[in-house]
């Protein structure tokens, strides 16, 4: 017992004071020196760009770090920025430009004073736009079924389709009426704008924003500028300047009264009229036959018309609207089989053929022909009555307007 007791205690000691320490050791891998890692970074984020992104972070808590480099292309850019604060409720912020469009990821290092490096910290997935995305861009589309709406006040409202969800705004261009070019946002809440200066038959142009991504820092237009449906007023031809003319073949009043004459066409009536104030032809010529009356103006748009026959019965029901920007008219009757004819050889255009299927009395509007030439003369060519009567014809009122 006493021998085994010995051997203990001898190897206890050898144990005590040959041992050598090797707590130190792995230094020899590291130059002698210990390993430091900086204090890393939380809440790493980005924000989508053109061409370029924005990362941000809340700064380490470590007081050492005195800046952070960011590394992407697998480290071969890099960009390095301050460390501004260590506090973890701040948020540090860098742009990186000039990148292509692509998929990226980035590494973050924080960096103490000497020089010590910490672990990367990745973010993957930033996506970089460019023209490939811009190039799908669409303008916001317009209400196709109703594009605008105008009031003879001159106010004007644009109707436009719902946005989409990444739109960010539509920039309208129009002319005002004092010739300036002027501009108005439409917001993607919005589907109306309306302009109160506008000039009526000027151009009208658009173009969309929108954003790639939800908080992108930038927004792309559309590569293309959208046009408008042109905007047109039409405006009442002034009937004060309105005066009859008696051209070769025209037909008469029925007295050489004011009552029965062309005047009584003139006087804003907007209802059938009864007898003695409306023209009535008398019987000297028979159907076809025209009446003439100067319009005061050249109008170089005119776009409709309206007749309104008298409360009886010799309304015109068949007629042909012709303009001329002269007076000159052939010296042939209204049913000479070439009175077409020669009217236009005399510089006259027909702009409306009518044929309707009532009694005539009623207020009847029709549009002229398409891109009709200056006009400030008018010939309606009475051609069959309501009545059936082939001498007598009746009118309470003539109506045009002009587009602008």
């Amino acid at each position: 017992m006493n021998y085994k007791n010995n051997i203990i205690v001898c190897l206890s000691l050898l144990l005590l004071f040959g041992c050598k320490r090797y707590d130190n050791d792995y230094l020899k891998y590291f130059d002698g020196k210990e390993s430091v890692y900086p204090g890393l970074v939380k809440s790493l984020s980005y924000r989508a760009g053109n061409l370029r992104t924005a990362l941000s972070w809340n700064p380490s808590p470590d007081p050492s770090v005195v800046k952070y480099v960011v590394k992407w292309n697998n480290g071969r850019d890099s960009i390095v920025v301050p460390a501004t604060s260590h506090n973890p409720e701040d948020k540090i912020s860098v742009t990186v430009p000039n990148l292509s469009e692509y998929v990226y990821s980035f590494v973050i290092y924080s960096y103490d004073d000497k020089g010590n490096r910490s672990i990367g910290q990745e973010i993957n997935n930033v996506r970089v736009y460019g023209e490939a995305y811009k190039s799908l861009l669409q303008n916001r589309n317009i209400n196709a079924a109703n594009p605008y709406v105008y009031t003879q006040d001159g106010m004007l409202t644009l109707n436009f389709a719902n946005a989409d969800t990444s739109n960010t705004s539509t920039v309208i261009t129009y002319t005002n009426t004092s010739n300036i070019t002027e501009q108005k946002k439409l917001l993607p809440t919005e589907n109306t704008i309306t302009i109160n200066n506008f000039k009526f038959g000027t151009p009208i142009t658009y173009i969309s924003s929108y954003i790639p991504e939800k908080n992108a820092i930038d927004t792309f237009k559309t590569n293309t500028t959208g046009n408008f449906p042109t905007v047109y007023r039409y405006v009442m031809c002034p009937k004060n300047k309105f005066s009859p003319l008696s051209l070769y073949g025209d037909a008469q009043s029925y007295d050489d009264s004011y009552w029965t004459s062309l005047w009584t066409i003139f006087d804003g009536a907007t209802s059938p009229k009864g007898w003695y104030n409306g023209f009535h032809s008398n019987d000297a010529k028979t159907l076809p036959y025209p009446i003439s009356f100067d319009m005061g103006a050249t109008y170089n748009s005119l776009s409709h018309f309206e007749i309104i026959g008298r409360d009886c019965c010799h309304n015109p029901v068949e007629y042909e609207i012709w303009g001329s920007n002269t007076k000159d008219v052939p010296g042939i009757e209204g049913n000479n089989a070439n009175w077409r004819t020669q009217m236009q050889a005399s510089g006259w255009t027909l702009l409306q053929s009518v044929n309707r299927t009532d009694d005539g009395k009623a207020p009847f509007k029709s549009s002229l022909i398409d891109n009709p030439p200056p006009v400030r003369y008018i010939r309606i060519l009475i051609k069959k009555v309501a009545s059936g009567d082939s001498k007598y014809s009746n009118l309470s009122q003539v109506t045009f307007w002009n587009r602008e």
